[in-house]
């Protein structure tokens, strides 16, 4: 049987992330829809994000050979349903949370790498406010190439190491603000500050935290984030058309990444760097290293 009507649902928030069944870490496995129904096709049919850690991916062709399912019974006509527009906050309440003077450990941590008024300045750059749901968490606001703020991702770090702290998960502001019916619709973390020079080229990673620093260790670039492995995706790169783009995925990511660009090259010219590929040690790999750490193992702080 052909899987072709078979795809990982589309993330939209942490509703479309389950437990993995492999490594049964929580909000990490996403699951194939069919495309036709709108339904599962199994709990154990998907794939976890956590490359190096899992690996875990059972698609649907090998799903159908395991129960020898040679026909599809039953089909349903799909019906195409209106795309809804993407909810936006109010900039204002963005503003206040960047200009709060509640403790953030984010911005703590970057004050320790160089000083305050370097971590603060960044912090406005990128709009990284201060969250007033957990405290000592930071907000990282998206917001677009139009000004238009999506939501914020809410990340409680350790001040001193700069880690996430693991027993908070990350959140969202409209969730955590339980607005109702908010349709999110991701951009670039950064994505704002793609047009502020058209002369530099554009480089992405990962993690909003991992953007924010590469951004003072090469400031030739302009440095966004997509905030997950699996959310650089055509949709998101129209806003970079005609530009220089530079992808530094997390160790484990490169082919991933490297994969997706002949799908965006009618946009924009990508490469790939294989900088940690190359130079990363096996625990390293096994800690998942992103291009931050491993600037960050070049000075003392």
């Amino acid at each position: 049987m052909s899987d072709y009507r078979y795809q990982l649902e589309k993330y939209n928030g942490m509703k479309t992330r389950y437990t993995c069944p492999n490594c049964e870490k929580p909000k990490k496995f996403s699951r194939y829809i069919d495309t036709h129904t709108n339904k599962h096709l199994g709990n154990v049919v998907g794939y976890c994000e956590r490359i190096n850690k899992c690996g875990y991916h059972y698609k649907p062709k090998q799903y159908f050979q395991d129960n020898n399912i040679t026909t599809i019974k039953t089909f349903s006509v799909p019906t195409i349903k209106k795309q809804p527009k993407p909810s936006f906050f109010n900039v204002e309440v963005m503003n206040n949370s960047v200009r709060s003077k509640s403790s953030n450990h984010f911005i703590n941590f970057l004050s320790k790498i160089w000083d305050r008024s370097k971590a603060e300045f960044l912090a406005n750059k990128y709009n990284v406010g201060t969250s007033i749901h957990w405290n000592g968490a930071t907000t990282f606001w998206q917001q677009d190439i139009k000004g238009n703020v999506r939501t914020g991702k809410i990340i409680l770090y350790n001040a001193n190491t700069g880690k996430r702290i693991k027993k908070y998960y990350p959140s969202w502001e409209h969730k955590k603000r339980e607005l109702n019916n908010f349709n999110l619709e991701q951009c670039f973390f950064g994505e704002h500050l793609i047009n502020s020079d058209g002369s530099k080229s554009i480089a992405i990673c990962e993690s909003e935290k991992s953007a924010i620093i590469c951004s003072e260790f090469f400031p030739q670039f302009i440095w966004i984030a997509t905030g997950g492995i699996h959310n650089l995706s055509r949709d998101k790169s129209k806003v970079l058309k005609g530009r220089n783009v530079i992808l530094f995925p997390d160790v484990g990511g490169y082919d991933l990444w490297n994969d997706k660009i002949p799908k965006l090259t009618s946009l924009a010219t990508f490469k790939t760097s294989s900088l940690l590929e190359k130079n990363a040690t096996e625990q390293e790999r096994k800690d998942g290293l992103d291009i931050a750490d491993y600037l960050l193992r070049t000075i003392r702080y």
